[in-house]
């Protein structure tokens, strides 16, 4: 292997001291020319390609960037359309103040450390839904700002949330106005953690996204005596493709069900790809609902009833808080609801004519 040269490599070959040879790649007018030409004669003799700029920038102690931390693959970044919006957020922010991001992904776990613990930033950004403390653990060892996003980070650190009970108790508390009562969910779950309708997650919700949700659900359902365990329940990951095939799972084990709440609008999406598939036409045979209200939402056909947060202004409102570097604390972002063409109210005709309507195989 060959050897790294160093600095003082090159000022032992050149007969100046380390500092002066420093000089010469950082402060060179301080530098006379002819020492200045020495030391360069030196180090290209050597090979020496310069001094490492993370060490300079080290000790200035401002690198003038921001980290991104989440523990999903990287290009799920870009192809995720919440994440495009949160890190948009990020981007203006970056923007306004001339500094720079950095992309940190920690989906793997032997990686994990390293990579946080390497990251030349000013302080860092979190988002995890599922493995939150982990990660939270390893960026406080950087001893660096750091806001949380969509969890919290506990006493003494800033978190950016949104009131996820809220906007579940709005979904559901639609839903159930117009007259559905025979609902089902389709649920968030890791892409390595998707569960049968009947495994009832609600029991074993492990991070806060999900937990408030189904609270909230809970919440409005109670309002009209109906329990969430009862309501046929699939999880599946965020992700279009894989969603469709748990919606169909979710519409073939459960016929009857005349509405379905889902916790994103990628799975509301992929519901609604799932009925069409099936024959069933939104909303006359199935309303659903979704939540985040990504640009795709107004897209779809029909439009999709959803519960709106916000995405972009939630990604400006932790980077500010890094460059800002204010009192830590929890900040809580409102959601509403967006009422579209997905969701109807339910007729006793209309639910009669789909009893009797055999149902479409779905198609291959």
């Amino acid at each position: 292997m060959k050897r790294v040269v160093k600095l003082a490599d090159v000022a032992k070959a050149a007969g100046v001291s380390q500092g002066t040879a420093s000089n010469v790649f950082n402060r060179p007018e301080i530098v006379s020319s002819e020492v200045r030409d020495r030391v360069m004669r030196s180090a290209a003799t050597l090979e020496y390609g310069g001094p490492d700029p993370r060490g300079r920038l080290l000790r200035a102690g401002k690198v003038n960037a921001i980290g991104f931390v989440a523990a999903d693959d990287m290009a799920y970044f870009f192809h995720d359309p919440y994440y495009r919006l949160l890190l948009a957020g990020i981007a203006e922010v970056c923007d306004e103040r001339g500094a720079g991001m950095a992309l940190v992904s920690v989906t793997r776990h032997e990686d994990a450390a390293w990579s946080v613990e390497t990251a030349l930033v000013d302080g860092f950004i979190v988002h995890c839904l599922e493995d939150g403390d982990r990660l939270l653990a390893l960026t406080r060892k950087r001893n660096l700002p750091f806001v949380a996003v969509d969890l919290d980070a506990g006493p003494g650190t800033s978190s950016v949330v949104i009131d996820d009970h809220r906007g579940a108790y709005l979904a559901a508390r639609h839903l159930l106005g117009l007259g559905h009562r025979r609902i089902g969910l389709l649920a968030l779950a890791p892409p390595e953690d998707a569960r049968a309708p009947d495994a009832r997650p609600m029991g074993t919700v492990h991070f806060k996204v999900r937990r408030d949700r189904f609270a909230g659900y809970a919440a409005a359902l109670a309002e009209q005596g109906l329990k969430l365990a009862k309501l046929p329940v699939t999880e599946s990951p965020n992700d279009r493709q894989l969603a469709i095939g748990h919606a169909a799972d979710l519409l073939s084990q459960a016929p009857e069900l005349t509405a379905i709440i889902a916790m994103s609008d990628v799975l509301a999406i992929a519901a609604m790809e799932a009925a069409r598939q099936r024959g069933l036409r939104v909303p006359e045979d199935l309303s659903v609902v979704g939540f985040d209200d990504i640009p795709e939402a107004a897209l779809a056909i029909p439009p999709l009833t959803t519960i709106a947060q916000p995405i972009v202004e939630k990604g400006r409102r932790a980077a500010t808080l890094i460059f800002e570097r204010g009192t830590p604390g929890r900040e809580t972002m409102k959601v509403k609801l967006v009422v579209r063409a997905s969701t109807a109210r339910l007729s006793s005709a209309r639910t009669a004519g789909r009893a009797a309507r055999p149902h479409r195989a779905p198609q291959a």
